[in-house]
């Protein structure tokens, strides 16, 4: 394993990255809505980072053939936008997006409701995001990976929920995938210390039933194994001297945890 540390010049580059990426998963959000396709949400995400003088960092990625990642109410991750996918009232979509900006990289996902939801949906929403920020809030000097994992896993675990363990987050940096991996289930001060200038992207994927979870016949897709619905939050966090620092911000500056 080889972590690569980043200065803090390079941070402040990696946050204008992650300005634009979650320029465009913003703007994405807020296009959802029934009768809409994931393609069309695509094609919003791919004109924002444009024009922002970026490109997007999931195209082509190991011959991925879209800008963003749209998986719809079973669907985890990886899922392939689509013109004939449309989006219908009481889905949940994940958006995952990504930029590369100067040559660094900006992932963050949210997942959003089409119109209204089932109860017991709106609250795997509230419980996957707030599983992030437990998860976030654990991105410290001194802390371990385990300590990320455990409140993560822990919070969904109380709500009667679960985490995928085959998909974990990961380091980001001029890569879209660098050391160490960043499970969403451990040990409380087990496994990696985080040291200032680490750089992660932190992204629990929560699911309402089993955490097993089944790859799709495209290649890209994975499924909760029980057809139930999961839901996928991220954000990229620079480790810092003064605690975590969220790079994937509009603002490009760093917000409290």
């Amino acid at each position: 394993m080889k972590v690569l540390l980043k200065t803090p010049a390079q941070i402040e580059a990696m946050a204008e990255a992650g300005r634009v990426s979650a320029l465009a998963l913003r703007r994405v959000g807020e296009a959802v809505e029934p009768g809409i396709t994931t393609a069309e949400l695509d094609a919003i995400a791919e004109k924002v980072i444009r024009a922002e003088g970026g490109t997007p960092a999931f195209k082509g990625y190991g011959g991925f053939p879209a800008s963003i990642c749209a998986s719809v109410n079973d669907a985890v991750v990886h899922g392939i936008p689509s013109r004939k996918m449309k989006l219908r009232e009481g889905d949940i979509i994940s958006i995952d997006t990504g930029a590369v900006v100067g040559g660094w990289v900006g992932d963050n996902a949210w997942t959003y409701p089409v119109g209204e939801v089932a109860p017991e949906v709106a609250r795997l929403l509230e419980v996957g995001e707030k599983c992030m920020w437990e998860g976030l809030a654990q991105a410290a000097p001194k802390k371990r990976l385990g300590d990320i994992g455990h409140a993560v896993q822990s919070m969904a675990e109380a709500a009667g929920f679960s985490v995928v363990r085959e998909y974990v987050g990961h380091g980001i940096g001029r890569a879209m995938h660098e050391d160490p991996n960043v499970p969403n289930f451990g040990r409380r001060r087990t496994g990696l210390k985080l040291l200032p200038g680490m750089v992660l992207a932190i992204e629990p994927m929560v699911n309402m039933g089993t955490r097993k979870v089944v790859e799709g016949d495209d290649g890209w897709i994975v499924r909760t194994r029980d057809g139930k619905p999961s839901v996928h939050f991220e954000k990229t966090v620079a480790i810092t001297e003064d605690g975590p620092r969220i790079l994937t911000t509009e603002e490009g500056h760093p917000r409290p945890v």
